[in-house]
C-alpha cells in the first residue's frame, strides 16, 4: 500500500487542479493504491475547502465553473452517458424541461432531441453554455451567485425564480442515497432549492449509482413520494436495487425503457 500520509496525497490532488487538470476517481485510487472511497472522501474535502467542484466520477477544477466548456472529467464515463440517455429518452415532445446541475444533466443537454418543441431551464452555467446555441431550444438561465461548490445557482434569487415556473418534467442532479429510504444532499442551500424545483415539477427524476450510497446528504430533499422515478445505473448491485424498491422508489434501470419491478 502507498505509504503516502492523506494530507500529502490531498496536497498532490489539490496541486494539479489548481493547475486546471480535472481528476477521476478511480484513476487516483490505482495511482494511490487505496480505494476510491477513500479518494471520494479526499475530493469531497477538497470541494468542502473551495478547492474544486465535485462531478460524476471525480472533480473539476474551479475554473471550468467560470469557464464550464474548457475542462470535464475526462469526458463522460460510460456509465453517466448511458443515465443520460435513458434520461432524454423520456422527455416528451412540447415539454418545458428543468435540467438541475451534474455531469449527467450535462450529458442529457448534449442528447436533447432538435426540433421536438421542448424549451428548458437550468441553474447551471454550464449547461447553459451547451445548450445557448440551440436555435431550437428556448433557454432560461435561472441566475443568482454561483456557488462554487455545486457550480449552480441556488440562492434565493434561483428559488423565486423556480416558484413561477409550472414545469413539466425536472431531473434532480448531484444527490445521495441514504439508507435506500430518501435522497439528500450535502450542502444546505442546495436543498432547498432541489425542493423547491421538486415542488414545482409535474414528473420528477433523480439518479441513482453506486456513489450515490457513499456520499454524505446529510439534508433531505426527497422520499420515495416525492419523485417519479429513480434511474439507476447497471452497476448497482442487486441488494440496493431490492432496498431501494422495499422503500417505495420506483426505479428505472439505464438502458431499458420501464420501470423495474
Amino acid at each position: 500500500m502507498n505509504a503516502r500520509l492523506p494530507l500529502s496525497r490531498r496536497d498532490v490532488i489539490a496541486s494539479r487542479l489548481a493547475t486546471g487538470q480535472s481528476v477521476l476517481a478511480a484513476e487516483l485510487a490505482v495511482e494511490f493504491e487505496i480505494s476510491e472511497d477513500a479518494i471520494r472522501r479526499d475530493l469531497r474535502a477538497l470541494a468542502a475547502d473551495g478547492k474544486c467542484r465535485r462531478v460524476y466520477g471525480g472533480a473539476l477544477p474551479l475554473e471550468s465553473v467560470l469557464h464550464p466548456n474548457s475542462a470535464r472529467a475526462a469526458g463522460p464515463s460510460d456509465r453517466a452517458r448511458m443515465l443520460a440517455k435513458t434520461a432524454a429518452g423520456m422527455i416528451e415532445r412540447g415539454e418545458f424541461v428543468f435540467l438541475d446541475g451534474g455531469s449527467i444533466n450535462r450529458e442529457i443537454a448534449d442528447l436533447l432531441p432538435r426540433d421536438a418543441e421542448i424549451a428548458v431551464a437550468t441553474n447551471s452555467p454550464d449547461i447553459a453554455a451547451a445548450l445557448i446555441r440551440r436555435a431550437d431550444i428556448p433557454l432560461v438561465m435561472v441566475g443568482g451567485a454561483v456557488n462554487l461548490s455545486t457550480g449552480t445557482c441556488i440562492d434565493a434569487e434561483a428559488i423565486f425564480a423556480v416558484e413561477s415556473m409550472n414545469i413539466d418534467r425536472c431531473f434532480i442532479g448531484a444527490c445521495s442515497v441514504a439508507s435506500a429510504s430518501c435522497v439528500g444532499v450535502r450542502d444546505y442551500a442546495d436543498a432547498l432549492f432541489k425542493k423547491s424545483l421538486i415542488k414545482r415539477s409535474s414528473h420528477r427524476h433523480a439518479f441513482a449509482t453506486s456513489e450515490s450510497f457513499q456520499e454524505h446528504g446529510p439534508h433531505r430533499i426527497a422520499e420515495p413520494a416525492d419523485v417519479d422515478s429513480l434511474i439507476v445505473d447497471n452497476e448497482l448491485s442487486e441488494g440496493k436495487v431490492v432496498a431501494l424498491r422495499s422503500a417505495g422508489f420506483e426505479l428505472l434501470r439505464a438502458g431499458v425503457a420501464v420501470l423495474l419491478k
